[in-house]
């Protein structure tokens, strides 16, 4: 098998308790503040103790913006295909295009029968599958006369097409054996399996069959998207999706690029598994990119060299160079998409750090002409998240080296980007304050927080300055590079600073991981506000001190030993 080029998609898979609605309901919130694109939910509406799955997906869509929504899988039995149909089209105008239907056979048959449905074999429910499939998308038609249809399981006598949803639903079937995977092949949109019942080493099996059933029905096999409902553990030790961020980023990307699998659907109804999985599908996305990019210059490159042999060398210099730039600019414009105004020089905030005199405190003696910004004089929580007395110091600066303007913009940028982090600390406890004056919602809250550069930095690697190393890539068009390294390298002396603010980096998105469980628990009643006003100020406390230490011992060096 191959990589088919689709799109990447990322999801989550929630179970629809009846017990605890509302805390469904912020799971699927939490889906899209990250970034995930999907939301799924099973379908067993002979199950009491699980809400009615169409319900529960028009409550989400009502309470989302972009997400997009679907059955994972639908129970066709106990669902007529005809209001199945307009459930769907309904769905997706309100929406604005929002929805797609992942269907199945109706696995649990005895089930279906105690409720009323109808009793088949294995055999009929496949075929009745069929049947609706093609009653669907006839309801679904903007154009005709009334659906006619003779068959087995399903007789329709001119019923009405309509609604037409508001864009092309896709039909993803959940399918296994070979029969249900032919079907998916003839038929299907996208083929939706689950890893618990198909093993990453039975994939290539099953997409043989079915991209062999579609190329017999007249059907390119990219046309059926490949679909992936997974699960795993963060803290496992080893195997499949067993073990860090780091191992699921290249398991997935391995899947992708040899199994063809695009849309990665996480089971787990824990917050901390589905923020963490964000951070997956942002490492597969780029990744892939990467992957594919490098694919089509070395193809193009081939291409070129088969063409004219004297041209080869400088259109495979090219493509590499343009793969190389597609891959920094789309980490770039992801970085700048957050902080666009961070790159320029941006106005320094009350108390800046670029002021001489009592207001800053000095980053070296003799004169040098940047100041770190002084820590705050009092602190606002009991919380102790690191001994500061610990930290260790850089090199004294040369008394008497002298620097140029171009030298000191580096310290300057990371100070201007500091500063611009210290006012988001203002917007999080301004919002927090409108959540308890009830002037905005908690989802709105997030939404905001979600988006700010605090959270887009990755702190868990301990790189910051990566971060700042790829807005500099955006604007002046340099290669993207890991600061703390260069450090390391050009000055050993640095090594313990360097580490010890990676560590604290850790510390960092633990609070910053605080402040957003605070705000869950606010949501499901286990939290109230003064806890959500106490993960601000240890957050307040805990990055206002670690970005005046970052200052007083990075821009100094930053001046002598250059960014890069």
């Amino acid at each position: 098998m191959a990589d088919y080029g689709h799109e990447l998609v990322f999801g989550t898979f929630l179970t629809p308790t009846a017990d605890n609605p509302d805390r469904v309901i912020a799971l699927a919130q939490l889906t899209e503040q990250v970034g995930l694109d999907l939301v799924s939910l099973q379908d067993h509406p002979y199950q009491p103790r699980l809400l009615d799955a169409w319900t529960l997906l028009s409550v989400i869509a009502a309470h989302t913006e972009s997400v997009k929504v679907s059955t994972n899988v639908a129970n066709l039995p106990l669902r007529h295909p005809v209001v199945l149909a307009r459930s769907v089209a309904g769905l997706d105008l309100i929406t604005g295009g929002r929805v797609e239907l992942g269907l199945g056979a109706g696995g649990f048959l005895e089930a279906v029968a105690a409720n009323g449905g109808p009793q088949l074999t294995t055999g009929e429910s496949i075929t009745a599958l069929e049947e609706a499939i093609a009653i669907i998308r006839e309801v679904w038609k903007p154009a005709g006369g009334g659906i006619r249809l003779a068959g087995k399981h399903y007789t329709l006598a001119g019923a009405k097409r309509g609604p037409v949803p508001a864009h092309d639903v896709e039909i993803w079937l959940g399918a296994y054996k070979p029969r249900m995977l032919r079907l998916t092949g003839r038929l299907a949109d996208g083929w939706l399996p689950t890893s618990a019942y198909a093993a990453p080493d039975q994939l290539a099996a099953m997409n043989k069959l079915i991209d062999e059933a579609a190329v017999d029905a007249g059907r390119d096999p990219a046309a059926v998207r490949r679909l992936y409902n997974v699960s795993g553990r963060f803290d496992g030790r080893g195997g499949f999706l067993q073990g860090p961020e780091e191992l699921w980023i290249d398991q997935l990307t391995e899947l992708t690029l040899t199994e063809g699998m695009s849309t990665y659907i996480l089971g787990s109804d824990d917050p901390d598994d589905i923020r963490r999985f964000a951070e997956v599908a942002a490492g597969v996305r780029e990744s892939v990119t990467a992957a594919r990019t490098a694919t089509a210059a070395s193809t193009t490159s081939a291409r070129d060299f088969t063409t004219s042999g004297a041209t080869a060398s400088t259109s495979g210099a090219s493509a590499t160079a343009s793969a190389t730039g597609s891959s920094g600019t789309a980490t770039g414009s992801a970085a700048s998409g957050a902080s666009g105004s961070v790159a320029t020089s941006s106005p320094s905030a009350p108390g800046s750090s670029t002021a001489s005199g009592p207001a800053g405190a000095a980053v070296r003696q003799g004169g040098f002409s940047l100041a770190a910004t002084p820590p705050p004089a009092m602190r606002r929580s009991d919380v102790l998240p690191w001994d500061e007395s610990e930290r260790p110091t850089g090199p004294e600066r040369d008394p008497g080296r002298t620097y140029t303007p171009y030298e000191l913009a580096s310290g300057k940028q990371l100070i201007d980007v500091h500063d611009h982090l210290r006012a988001e600390l203002e917007q999080i406890r301004d919002l927090v304050e409108q959540v308890a004056a009830g002037s905005i919602g908690i989802g709105q809250a997030r939404s905001h927080i979600n988006t700010m550069t605090m959270r887009q930095n990755n702190w868990t690697l301990g790189v910051y300055c990566e971060s700042y190393c790829r807005l500099v890539t955006t604007h002046h068009s340099i290669e993207d590079a890991s600061l703390f390294p260069h450090l390391r390298r050009s000055d050993p002396r640095m090594v313990p600073v360097v580490d010890r603010l990676q560590e604290e980096h850790v510390v960092i998105h633990d609070v910053l991981e605080g402040l957003d469980k605070a705000l869950v628990a606010l949501v499901d009643g286990s939290g109230d506000i003064s806890n959500l006003r106490a993960a601000v100020d240890l957050l307040d406390d805990t990055l206002l001190s670690h970005l005046s230490y970052e200052e007083r011992e990075l821009v100094e060096p930053l001046a002598r030993l250059g960014a890069m």
